[in-house]
């Protein structure tokens, strides 16, 4: 889930028409003077997410400008969980008559959101529904249809409340329950809403949640990587997030574990497919004494030019001693398009580790061909296995070329893969990816492996070279999956002609940051 900060709630908020307490935002000491003046005495709070702030010493009530001054000081001088603090919200000081809870959610085993009111506040609406159950009414939500204060007042009764702000907590929650919606919310929180002596009811704090998928519908949210990372996102989580963001034919999950590691640490890039496959596989090279410098996921069928990338990103890893693969054992997506992705990086790297995978599923036998023939020329020494193959004994394999110092039983030499062969004929990909075709190669070709392995079937010989069968513009739409066989094939069963560049912004070709 991606968390908004609770001044971007409560702007959310009063753009449905909510009341929201008078408050200005705080980058510096610089901002005190003029915010004092504007609000006075107030509240500052600290915008982090995390819960207990007061017991945090993040939540102040200055009295003075002095004070304000200070306070604002020893904040942005702190960080929270890895995160520096950047922003506070000062805010004016409520009278407080009485305090509810209100909220919005999704609850598992529901195919609805629900609506959560309790008209008594504080903290933990857990132990609120456990000790005092009869303040608390649940409605579950339909999208399409906004609840109305008919509906909602007598809910509101049942719990306590009573006279003049029945109908003002009624409005209160249909602004709520809009919100949301219009968010695309996984949670929306108020706690406490307040009612003040002047009979106004007032969000007096704000904690949104978003769904990560809904993300990119919503630029205006600032949010920089949908992912709930528990740290700052790294350079590289940003530039992983950039690839699944833009590309959602499949998933392509990464978030980076270890940093900073040493050569020989016994640290390892890893490439999973499935999360309970992945666990289960990174259990297994714990047992041998590895930790692993990040968690990947790249399952529900991604094509072979995401694959690659992911390829690429996990092996931009500085000091991993080696490349480990292993997810789902019986995995539904074609195994041989993951081949192909990992193929490409490993050749457009050439990484001096071992690299062990287990590429179970359909095509399986394809797939450990290619990924182990493909790279037999190249420095790592590449093994590849399938479902019949544990974990376990991937991991030992693993763990022995390592203690081996990556030995290679062939003594065969590297081939020039020059990715910078001069293009005759070129067309771009759905993701910016560039195809090119040397043609004084491709008419020397006999095979025609980029033809024949084409998965969309897109290309065709003409005059003795490839050429599209449909337009560039259709192409450029997703016609061409991105396969890689016109690349990958091509050279090792062509006569290397066909050349694939797949930007990856932020990393350059040399797979560095």
């Amino acid at each position: 889930m991606s968390k908004l900060f609770e001044y971007q709630g409560k702007n959310l908020l009063a753009e449905g028409g909510f009341k929201i307490p008078r408050g200005i935002i705080i980058k510096s000491v610089d901002d005190a003077e003029n915010v004092f003046k504007e609000i006075g005495t107030g509240v500052l709070k600290a915008q982090v997410f995390t819960t207990g702030r007061a017991a945090l010493g993040l939540v102040k009530f200055p009295m003075t400008l002095e004070e304000l001054q200070t306070y604002i000081s020893e904040m942005l001088s702190q960080s929270i969980k890895g995160y520096k603090i950047e922003t506070l919200l000062f805010e004016e000081k409520l009278d407080i008559k009485q305090e509810y809870f209100a909220g919005i959610t999704l609850v598992s085993g529901k195919s609805s959101p629900t609506l959560v009111f309790s008209s008594r506040g504080g903290s933990g609406i857990e132990e609120i529904v456990s000790k005092y159950p009869k303040s608390v009414f649940f409605l579950d939500i339909n999208p399409d249809k906004i609840p109305l204060p008919f509906e909602l007042i007598p809910l509101l009764k049942k719990t306590g409340i009573s006279g003049k702000v029945l109908n003002l907590l009624s409005d209160s929650l249909i602004s709520l329950v809009k919100t949301a919606i219009k968010t695309e919310a996984k949670s929306l929180e108020i706690n406490p809403l307040v009612l003040t002596d002047k009979g106004k009811i007032i969000a007096a704090d704000c904690h949104i949640t978003v769904d990560d998928y809904a993300v990119f519908r919503h630029p205006e949210f600032g949010i920089e990587i949908a992912r709930e990372l528990g740290h700052p996102p790294t350079e590289l989580e940003k530039i992983a997030y950039a690839v699944e963001k833009d590309d959602y034919r499949g998933t392509f999950y990464f978030i980076q574990l270890e940093d900073n590691f040493k050569k020989g640490a016994g640290v390892l890039g890893f490439h999973g497919a499935g999360g309970g496959g992945s666990m289960m596989s990174m259990d297994a090279l714990q047992k041998f004494g590895y930790k692993v410098a990040n968690f990947c996921d790249t399952s529900g069928n991604p094509p072979a030019s995401k694959i690659y990338r992911a390829a690429k990103i996990i092996l931009s890893q500085k000091n991993i001693d080696g490349y480990f693969g292993s997810g789902s054992g019986v995995a539904s997506q074609e195994q041989f398009y993951s081949a192909m992705g990992i193929v490409k990086a490993l050749r457009e790297l050439n990484p001096d580790i071992p690299v062990v995978f287990r590429l179970g599923g359909n095509g399986e036998e394809r797939a450990i061909r290619i990924l182990e023939d493909y790279t037999k020329d190249l420095k790592p020494t590449v093994r590849c296995y399938g479902k019949d193959t544990s974990v376990s004994e991937c991991a030992s394999e693993m763990n022995q070329l390592i203690a081996q110092g990556n030995l290679k039983n062939n003594t065969e030499t590297l081939k020039v893969n020059n990715r910078n062969l001069i293009s005759d004929y070129s067309f771009k990909t759905v993701t910016n990816g560039t195809v090119g075709f040397n043609y004084a190669l491709c008419l020397s070709c006999t095979s025609k492996v980029c033809i024949s392995e084409c998965q969309s079937g897109i290309l065709e010989e003409k005059n003795g070279v490839p050429v599209l069968n449909i337009s560039k513009e259709d192409v450029a739409k997703g016609k061409c999956t991105e396969c890689l066989a016109c690349e990958v094939e091509c050279f090792a069963h062509g006569n290397g002609g066909g050349r694939i560049d797949l930007p990856i912004p932020g990393l350059d070709k040399e797979g560095s940051v």
